[in-house]
């Protein structure tokens, strides 16, 4: 059947049994499994093609992703590899560099391609990670995950509580999980303890969330929605075998492309 014939499942959007949420969750796994939902491309398939153990690389998939907030990402991994492949703006992802260039030089060259969309704010994010980069990480990233054995927890840790301010918007709950998700996919490091990323509740993951009857509808406008998803789903998972961080591509795709209805046996 095609896609645009597909009708949404469910009629309302009130709270679930467990049983079926997960349910659903498998079946949407496997649909994500066999192209159902789309996401041949991904938004971070637009890079470089670096070497996924150089520095560069790892440098690459971190510093766009702390302006990717609120946004569309296809758009933004677009600009980065824009950005990346022209010679005159190459050198944002250097974080030496960057601390040696003039504010009104790095914000041109972070414009050109809209990598920045907010000019001095974003501008002044990319330059602070840098800084912190250079002076915490010995100007390498990849020193991040070897200076925590590369242990989920202790990343959190560095990243999110001892040096919160240190790394803006990356350090958020959101962007850090699914960061981190992203090396694991695209750079060579291979993650320890990644039962502790939870999911990133970004508005495509709420709204799937809420249709699959997860939490109420009435909680869309609740101001701690992130958190009560994020917790709901580690809730939910534990004891599944199913890392939470892992469904969060099933859901963001099917949330981006409508809803399709979800089909398919648990057996199957």
């Amino acid at each position: 059947m095609p896609r645009k014939q597909l009708k949404l499942e469910f009629e309302t959007y009130k709270k679930r049994p467990r049983d079926q949420i997960l349910q659903s969750i498998i079946k949407l796994q496997k649909m994500h499994r066999q192209g159902l939902l789309g996401g041949e491309v991904m938004p971070e398939d637009s890079n470089p093609n670096l070497p996924k153990d150089s520095k560069t690389n790892y440098h690459y998939f971190t510093l766009p992703m702390a302006l990717n907030y609120q946004r569309n990402s296809y758009k933004l991994w677009q600009a980065a590899t824009k950005t990346f492949n022209d010679s005159e703006t190459l050198n944002v992802f250097n974080p030496k560099i960057v601390l040696e260039m003039d504010n009104n030089d790095l914000k041109d060259a972070l414009t050109k391609y809209k990598v920045a969309l907010q000019p001095t704010k974003h501008t002044e994010i990319w330059k602070k990670i840098c800084e912190s980069i250079y002076y915490l990480l010995d100007n390498d990233v990849r020193n991040l995950f070897i200076n925590n054995n590369k242990y989920v927890p202790d990343i959190l840790n560095f990243v999110q509580k001892k040096n919160k301010k240190s790394f803006p918007y990356l350090s958020g709950p959101k962007i850090c999980n699914y960061w981190l998700y992203v090396m694991d996919q695209y750079t060579d490091v291979k993650l320890a303890g990644k039962e502790a990323l939870t999911i990133a509740p970004d508005t495509h993951v709420i709204q799937a969330s809420i249709r699959l009857g997860l939490v109420d509808q009435k909680l869309q406008e609740n101001g701690n929605i992130q958190d009560i998803v994020s917790n709901e789903w580690k809730r939910i998972l534990d004891g599944t075998g199913v890392i939470p961080i892992d469904i969060h591509t099933p859901l963001w795709l099917w949330s981006r492309g409508g809803f399709i209805a979800i089909i398919g046996n648990q057996s199957e």
